[in-house]
């Protein structure tokens, strides 16, 4: 008689007794569970795994179809997969980056010995199309680190290599489709026609690789135009070439040979510089009067407001800073969202009238006395505070609408300058495994809502959709409309991060919704050498977040 075990479906709130070793795809279906975009991937007592995953002991499972982020990533690592197989085999001792999130897709930088031509943007997706038709099996196996170290190095993959040989794991995973080879740090599809749907384009010098949409999965998005954002990454990557760090294997070499302090300096001196430029580029601009700065959750808007303020004063410029949380308007007015409840996030809880006449009215000369928000009351009162500009003056203006050109419609061009703020990790794990630019937004906001507003991990990721679904409203759409943008990510952040974020982490239960990204986000830090903080200077940005910065908030 076989022996069984019971799976706990989150799906269809069943139990079912299915064989012991049974797959993830087995024990669907046996479920009879309707998933049109999926399953994709499954969390098994919270934890994603790939549906070739195998079952010994009862357990929890919940199936993720496209629509979630865990099975949006594991479709995406498989096409991955599957371009750089069809670039492998179309040309020979070529190498594929998968590089940049812009445009609603990712941007490949493609080395085949010369440039990228539409001719062979249609070969790679024509092939792409082959091997997903083809249905072939995305095999997993599992290794000691130093033979899979060996078998890249012998690939001729250094950057895979340096990643593993520095992780500091006795075991290793790695997937083949066919005779091709990879390592990703996340679960695979199990075949290759589970692939649907993608685009690819070609795209300034390389491709623009295309997703199905995450709440349409049916449809690709549109794609946009992020023309400085795409610039912005390819500046920071320029500064990596200069000092050698490219991806984490980079990095971790780096800090094993005693080089971190020396990558700290450079990196904030690099930093610094940007903002200097940015003033300089205000101050040569004639008759701006109003500096507007936005960007998402945790990118740093405070402390870049308050250097670059430093760097407006050294070009004889002086800043007065007005918060627009003063400019709600009363909380009867507020719009509500879908839910019937008051939307704090909608640039329609601002007094936008408010916010024009006095603004126009300061730049004119006149004195005005500012609003305060009573947020107890929610209503807004008079401040008592009046505010008189001189021609030195110039108004700075930070919070997530400062980009919307609806906040400031009745205010001249010419007396306007716009700055986007945004922590654009730019160091890879290695060629083919990019790192989310919101896991380090995310990190850093579980490090400030725990130190400052006592908030736990757990709730800081159970919010973090919904910040999310605010900045892709209310932020994003007007980041291209930006004078300067300015990365506030920097290459040895993420190993200073995980020391005071892995602790967090690690008190999140196993038995809650948010573990599996917190269990995720751990996994993920642990391929990172740390970094003390103590060499980081007390201006820097990354203490805002970390504490011990020399500014006040």
């Amino acid at each position: 008689m076989k022996q069984v075990i019971q799976i706990r479906c989150k799906n269809n709130k069943k139990t079912k007794k299915v064989a012991i070793g049974s797959t993830l795809s087995d024990v669907f279906s046996e479920l009879n569970l309707e998933m049109p975009y999926g399953p994709i991937a499954a969390k098994v007592n919270n934890k994603v795994e790939g549906m070739n995953f195998r079952l010994y002991h009862n357990k929890d499972v919940e199936f993720l179809d496209m629509t979630s982020g865990s099975g949006s990533r594991c479709y995406t690592r498989t096409l991955f997969f599957v371009l750089s197989k069809a670039v492998h085999d179309l040309y020979p001792g070529s190498r594929v980056v998968i590089d940049i999130p812009v445009s609603n897709g990712y941007y490949v930088d493609l080395y085949i010995g010369r440039a990228v031509s539409l001719e062979d943007t249609e070969r790679i997706r024509k092939r792409m199309q082959e091997i997903i038709d083809a249905k072939m099996p995305v095999r997993r196996f599992e290794v000691p680190t130093d033979e899979a170290v060996k078998m890249f190095e012998d690939k001729g993959d250094c950057a895979k290599a340096k990643l593993l040989r520095s992780s500091g794991a006795l075991y290793t995973l790695y997937y083949q489709i066919d005779d091709y080879v990879d390592y990703y740090y996340g679960s695979l599809l199990t075949n290759t026609s589970k692939l649907y749907l993608f685009g690819l384009e070609k795209y300034f010098d390389g491709l623009l690789l295309r997703i199905p949409d995450l709440k349409n999965p049916g449809v690709l998005p549109e794609m946009t135009h992020q023309d400085k954002m795409f610039e912005i990454f390819k500046e920071h990557h320029r500064w990596q070439d200069i000092m050698g760090v490219r991806t984490i294997g980079d990095f971790n070499e780096m800090v094993s040979e005693g080089k971190a302090t020396e990558l700290i300096n450079v990196s904030e001196a690099l930093q610094e510089k940007k903002i200097a430029r940015i003033a300089d580029e205000i101050a040569n601009r004639k008759g701006v009067k109003l500096i507007l700065l936005a960007g998402p959750s945790s990118s740093g808007k405070t402390t870049t407001c308050k250097r670059l303020s430093i760097q407006l004063l050294a070009n004889g410029i002086k800043p007065l800073q007005i918060s627009l949380d003063d400019y709600f308007v009363d909380r009867h007015l507020t719009p509500k969202d879908e839910n019937g409840e008051y939307d704090y996030e909608s640039v329609y809880a601002l007094n936008l009238k408010l916010i024009n006449d006095q603004f126009n009215a300061l730049f004119r000369g006149e004195e005005v006395e500012l609003p305060k928000y009573n947020f107890q009351t929610g209503t807004s009162e008079k401040s008592g505070k009046k505010l008189k500009m001189a021609d030195d003056n110039v108004l700075v203006v930070e919070g997530i609408h400062a980009l919307n050109p609806v906040l400031t419609e009745q205010i001249p061009e010419g007396q306007k300058f716009r700055v986007y703020v945004s922590a654009l990790t730019t160091i890879l794990l290695d060629d083919h495994n990019y790192i989310p630019t919101t896991d380090n937004r995310l990190l850093r906001r579980i490090i400030r809502d725990y130190k400052y507003r006592g908030v736990n991990a757990q709730d800081s990721i159970h919010r973090w959709p919904s910040v999310r679904a605010g900045e892709n409203k209310w932020i994003f759409p007007y980041q291209e409309n930006a004078d300067a943008v300015f990365n506030s990510a920097m290459l040895f952040e993420l190993a200073v991060i995980k020391q005071q974020a892995e602790p967090l982490l690690e008190q999140v239960p196993e038995n809650c919704e948010e573990y599996s990204e917190a269990y995720r986000l751990r996994k993920f830090l642990k391929y990172l050498r740390p970094i003390p903080n103590r060499d980081i200077p007390p201006t820097s940005l990354l203490r805002e977040f970390l504490g011990g910065s020399s500014f006040k908030y």
